[in-house]
């Protein structure tokens, strides 16, 4: 029938059959179909046993002929007696209303190709008068329907309320322009409403209630039917546009007849099935995006209702999400009653009760059959490097288990990780990573003292991927988490993907870079202002991995620091900028060399010793060397920093502070630092606002009272260099005076120069 359906559809579009006449047969056949199905169902033939729902209990003819005994509830076989009886006479009520509800509904579009065109709009909205009321009272009546509590009701308010501003809404954007009929604006404006609560009923009873929730489906995709109908005859639209409203009347009653054979079986409300929590907390926008996205494409401008109407959206919306946050707590809280309860009553062995997570095959195997939802990841560390323990992880199986609802599946993939697997949307699946944060983090009592445990939890959306994609990405994010300082959740992104794979990459490849001879060294002068003349050059790590590429500081030494081979590196780096030193000392160039090193170099107990045996071995004058630690890294090591510094001063090398900031921390920190340069970048040198005068003046006035020599780094035009020796500075560099380069260059550059001193 739907195949015949799309047929006379097809044919009355494309202008082979008269509209009115092909939308007349198409309907015609499938109404037709579904009257005889709802009038045999009035007649009182009870369905099939197959058409008994997975969840509903046994009709008194099933438990009959499976059983010779009957009660004086039941009846005998074949009688139906007491609640049964009840439930037949009203499902045969309700089978009979939407028996006349799809005849009403079949019959007005029926007839249009046999009236005259003026009476086709009076016909369809008598139709659509007349079918409303009957769908709404037959809906009204479905068995096992029960009443609303009072959060349910608030939260189906809040839902109709954003379902229907955005049908609205999007009826307004894609109306013709020009005068809207008054017809055309009442149907379509009271369609929107009704189809906003017909969705949502549906959305929200298809888990507990399937055949109800077609019952509400059908009846939604008729009168969205019968308003489009009465829309297109208001605005006069022509006959080859009518076709179109075949298709949600005829799959609208098919669909109300498939569903009131299942509700016959008698379905009861489940209430430990969560809510549906897509789409109906994402339709709204989507529609609202999509009619604005149109009406821009087509008209190009939205008047000033529109744009109200359109931001009138995202309140129900915002509330929609706050109320599912809230309905998430109160299961949780149900849950952790009921297994109270449960343990209450089984005494101590109630943890033997308590199903076992399930395995990862188990859950490669759930991903196959979910089409939407999230996976979080679930990581343990213990105290320090310790692993929790037997006890500690049999607490958080439990925890785990409570803190899930009840259709969520918890699964083991290692010693100390676990994986949740949830239907809910995105939003809601962070809130229930949080949850599950905040209660695994909580102290696990033991007989030595309370144990606790550090979680990193990452996070993925399902989305119909590939089961093992979906594992990958959730443990990406994961190692992101862990990363970050773990006790956090973390979501997956494709850049994050990137970032998390690059980091992999590093920590693999950099361990034996300096065996390997990888690692490498360019140099940028440093210069006096005054003369334009080279006195001395900064070195500057680079990688150049075969498999990375260059890799610069900023990426490298976070891994080198994670991996414990900062020292290694640091010992490679002032060993080669001493050779390069020994080099060009030879060739009659007294030049100094700047090395950066960090805090926790500094803090090796023999680093002093280091450097001057790394200077005895290439015979370097320690005053050529110049070793400088950032300033913004000093603050939380800054005695260790102030006891190095001085040990190295001891034995002539000078030291330098970079990255200075010229804030009031930095001005007092300064005089306690034993330095000899002072490095700043170029924004010191410009103006302050209302006319102030630059900071480098401040600063160079403390540095010359401190005896500090100050060298302006990040010159990058010919302004910033005349500000700078505007300013009193004796030194600097950046791209404007020099680039970074090899040795070789450098040396290069080097021959247009006289030789200087220092």
């Amino acid at each position: 029938m739907s195949l015949t359906g799309a047929v006379f559809l097809l044919a009355g579009v494309s202008g082979l059959l008269p509209g009115p006449a092909a939308a007349a047969l198409a309907v015609a056949g499938g109404s037709a179909l579904a009257c005889v199905r709802l009038a045999w169902l009035a007649g009182g033939a009870l369905p099939a046993p197959t058409d008994l729902t997975p969840n509903a209990p046994p009709t008194a003819d099933a438990r009959t002929a499976e059983s010779p005994a009957w009660s004086a509830e039941t009846g005998p076989p074949g009688v139906t007696t007491g609640r049964q009886a009840r439930r037949v006479a009203l499902s045969r009520r309700v089978a009979a209303i939407l028996d006349a509800a799809v005849l009403v509904a079949g019959l007005s579009v029926a007839v249009l190709p046999l009236s005259d065109p003026a009476y086709r709009l009076p016909i369809a909205l008598t139709g659509l008068c007349l079918t409303a009321p009957l769908h709404a009272t037959a809906l009204l009546r479905l068995p096992g329907r029960s009443r609303m509590s009072g959060p349910e009701l608030v939260r189906r308010t809040v839902d109709v309320l954003a379902l229907g501003v955005s049908l609205v809404f999007a009826g307004w954007m894609l109306l013709p322009g020009g005068p809207v009929p008054a017809v055309a604006g009442i149907a379509a404006s009271g369609g929107a409403v009704v189809l906003a609560v017909l969705t949502v009923a549906a959305l929200a009873e298809r888990h507990r209630r399937p055949g109800a929730a077609r019952c509400h489906a059908g009846a939604a995709l008729t009168l969205g039917g019968m308003t489009l109908l009465v829309v297109l005859l208001a605005y006069g639209a022509p006959d080859r546009a009518l076709p179109v409203v075949a298709a949600p009347l005829l799959a609208g009653a098919l669909l109300t007849v498939a569903g009131l054979r299942r509700a016959w079986a008698g379905e009861r409300p489940d209430r430990d099935v969560a809510p549906a929590a897509w789409p109906r907390l994402t339709a709204p926008a989507g529609i609202a995006a999509l009619a604005a996205g149109v009406h821009l494409c087509v008209v190009g401008e939205f008047s000033t209702g529109a744009m109200a109407l359109g931001l009138a959206v995202i309140p129900p919306i915002m509330v929609g999400e706050l109320l599912a946050a809230a309905d998430q707590r109160r299961r949780v809280q149900r849950l952790a009653a009921r297994e109270a309860w449960l343990r209450r009553r089984l005494g101590p062995d109630a943890r033997a009760v308590e199903p076992a997570p399930l395995t990862r095959a188990d859950l490669v195997r759930a991903l196959v059959q979910r089409s939407g939802g999230a996976l979080l990841v679930v990581d343990l560390h213990g105290e320090g490097a310790a692993v929790p323990e037997g006890p500690v992880l049999a607490e958080v199986a439990r925890r785990l288990r409570v803190g899930v609802e009840a259709h969520d599946l918890v699964a083991r993939l290692g010693d100390t990780e676990y994986a949740v697997l949830t239907d809910v949307g995105p939003v809601l699946a962070y809130a229930l990573g949080t949850r599950l944060l905040a209660a695994l983090t909580e102290p696990y009592p033991r007989p030595g003292g309370a144990a606790r445990v550090r979680v990193s939890v990452g996070l993925a959306e399902t989305g119909g991927g590939e089961p093992e994609d979906v594992l990958r990405q959730a443990d990406l994010a994961r190692r992101r988490a862990v990363q970050l300082g773990r006790d956090r959740v973390e979501w997956y992104d494709a850049y994050l993907e990137e970032q998390l794979v690059r980091r992999l990459d590093l920590e693999r490849e950099l361990p034996g870079a300096v065996a390997r001879g990888e690692l490498d060294l360019v140099y940028q002068p440093v210069v006096a202002l005054a003369e334009r003349t080279p006195v001395g050059t900064e070195a500057l790590l680079r990688w150049r991995s075969p498999t990375l590429g260059t890799v610069l500081p900023a990426e490298l030494l976070p891994v080198a620091a994670d991996l414990d081979l900062v020292g290694e590196i640091g010992r490679w780096v002032v060993d080669r900028a001493c050779r390069q030193l020994a080099a060009w000392s030879g060739s009659g160039r007294e030049l100094w060399m700047a090395v950066n090193v960090t805090p926790r170099e500094l803090a090796a107990p023999d680093f002093v010793a280091r450097t001057a045996t790394a200077l005895a071995a290439y015979d370097v004058s320690p005053e050529r060397l110049v070793l400088e630690v950032a300033e913004p890294k000093v603050g939380a090591e800054l005695s260790t920093v102030v006891a190095r510094l001085a040990g190295l001063r001891s034995i002539g090398v000078r030291t330098a502070l970079d990255d200075f900031r010229a804030e009031h921390a930095s001005l007092a920190q300064l005089r306690r630092l034993p330095i000899d340069l002072l490095k700043v970048g170029p924004h010191l040198v410009w103006p302050g606002g209302d006319g102030q005068r630059p900071l480098i003046d401040v600063v160079a006035n403390l540095a010359d009272r401190l005896g500090v020599e100050l060298v302006v780094e990040e010159l990058e035009s010919e302004g910033q260099v005349a500000g700078a020796r505007r300013a009193g500075c004796r030194y600097g560099q950046g791209f404007a005076l020099a680039r970074p380069a090899t040795a070789e260059r450098v040396e290069a550059w080097f021959e247009e120069f006289p030789s200087a001193a220092r």
